[in-house]
């Protein structure tokens, strides 16, 4: 398997991955799943600043994970959101940790201060995905979202990526080669 850049070809695979955690779970807020079409503008929309990641067993999209802004607001422009989903049938191989063990790399060279994971609780899976991953738990926004028929609350996890500094530098474009991989986007 390969951590590759996603391309606007992987939308459909992406979009077929995401819809059971729309329409089958309170894990996202999304109540109805993006298309094909949308995945695509969203992936195109991370342009080269906030990567996209697909786990790709010859050519079966497995997983994928990617990075946001944070907030709209230019003070957020140093941190990001990261997000991870896995194909329901690839649950418990590890394609989350090896999707993170690329994009955290990647937006640490970006020069990307922090990264922010929101999680829909309870979810204990994701928990412990992210805390494996360097993230801990920095607060909880209780019962913010309304899906199948009860108020949820989202915890945020955060991770350190970059140092801070009083003079940051801006974030840089991320490189179009992935570490430990072969493929470039």
């Amino acid at each position: 398997m390969k951590i590759r850049l996603a391309t606007a070809d992987d939308a459909a695979a992406i979009a077929s991955i995401y819809a059971p955690y729309v329409t089958g779970s309170a894990v996202s807020f999304e109540t109805e799943p993006p298309d094909e079409v949308e995945m695509r503008s969203r992936i195109l929309a991370g342009g080269d600043l906030y990567p996209w990641l697909v786990a790709d067993d010859q050519g079966e999209i497995l997983g994928y994970a990617y990075a946001c802004a944070f907030r709209a607001r230019k003070a957020y422009r140093f941190a990001v959101e990261a997000t991870v989903y896995v194909a329901g049938g690839a649950q418990g191989r590890g394609i989350g940790r090896q999707l993170y063990a690329a994009l955290i790399p990647m937006l640490e060279a970006q020069g990307f201060t922090q990264a922010i994971a929101a999680i829909t609780l309870p979810n204990e899976a994701s928990v412990r995905l992210h805390e494996a991953q360097g993230f801990a738990q920095a607060g909880v926004y209780r019962e913010v979202g309304f899906k199948l028929g009860e108020w949820r609350s989202v915890g945020l996890w955060q991770r350190s990526l970059a140092p801070l500094s009083d003079r940051p530098e801006e974030p840089s474009p991320f490189s179009p080669s992935i570490p430990g991989s072969d493929r470039t986007r």
